[in-house]
């Protein structure tokens, strides 16, 4: 029996790009919303999900964290690291040229990761937010000659016969997505491609707001050489000035450092939760293969 992958949707997101280089053969399954996807895995719908995590330009996707912290604790069993190239998608109906185009369609990232070529290219075009970026590709699909474009994939052009009328307008080259996969049973989980490393996720919330006291958390790494690659703080949504910090560890959990550094870490009275320690894998994406 194949395993039923769900991922945001619909066809030719980033993420169903992510889920089709990462996985052969599967049942894929789209969703509309982050939420949606991770509640799938939470309730046995699908076996795993991805979900778009941070993208290089714009940043965390807070929506992904803040519903796995507040919402559905569900592990993170691998993470999905590859290449995002947006590009400006019209309807083939369309005649004109870029000068012409007066609506930009997308999602918000998307979107802010192209924001200098919007400013520089397209100044008067009025910008309209979407669920995904696929979905704006899909709208677009049916505006005939109207002089609207989406900003998206190259999947997503071939999924919704779109023109590409700019290829590669984001902002800066080194544009990279990173998707968490998740999964209640990691034995689910099958990629078939060499992991780079092992990485272990830490939520700390902090007994009270006293001087010093993120120092002493960050000394109980630092002198054990646990190399942090990412460390933000999001809002306990109790009320302002309250905050937890999600830590990134790369390090497999292990039964040395890590029970070391928690003990020091429980002794300043704070609360450690895992939310996953797990390969990660960086893909390179075949265009001619993918599309």
């Amino acid at each position: 029996m194949s395993v039923k992958i769900g991922y945001l949707g619909p066809r030719g997101t980033f993420t169903k790009l992510a889920v089709d280089v990462a996985f052969n053969g599967e049942h894929k399954i789209p969703f509309k919303t982050i939420p949606q996807c991770i509640d799938a895995v939470n309730d046995g719908t699908v076996d795993l999900g991805v979900v778009p995590i941070e993208n290089a330009i714009e940043g965390t996707v807070h929506l992904t964290i803040d519903y796995l912290v507040h919402q559905v604790r569900v592990p993170i069993v691998a993470e999905i690291v590859v290449p995002i190239q947006q590009n400006l998608l019209v309807n083939k109906q369309f005649s004109g040229d870029l000068s012409d185009i007066k609506e930009i369609y997308s999602h918000k990232h998307a979107i802010a990761q192209c924001q200098q070529y919007l400013h520089k290219h397209l100044p008067h075009a009025e910008i309209h937010y979407t669920d995904s970026t696929a979905s704006a590709a899909e709208w677009i699909s049916g505006t005939n000659s109207r002089p609207v474009a989406a900003i998206g994939n190259l999947l997503a052009a071939k999924e919704f016969n779109l023109h590409v009328l700019r290829e590669n307008i984001h902002d800066y080259p080194n544009n990279h997505t990173r998707f968490f996969v998740l999964a209640k049973d990691a034995s689910k989980l099958k990629i078939n491609h060499e992991k780079d490393l092992e990485k272990t996720t830490l939520l700390i919330f902090l007994p009270e707001d006293r001087a010093g006291v993120l120092h002493q958390v960050l000394s109980a790494f630092a002198w054990r050489k646990m190399n942090l690659s990412k460390i933000e703080s999001r809002p306990m949504k109790t009320g302002l000035g309250n905050y937890f910090f999600i830590i990134d560890v790369n390090e497999p959990f292990d039964d040395y450092l890590f029970p070391g550094a928690i003990g020091e870490l429980e002794a300043l009275n704070c609360e450690i939760d895992i939310l996953g320690t797990y390969p990660v894998y960086h893909l390179s994406i075949d265009v001619d293969k993918h599309l």
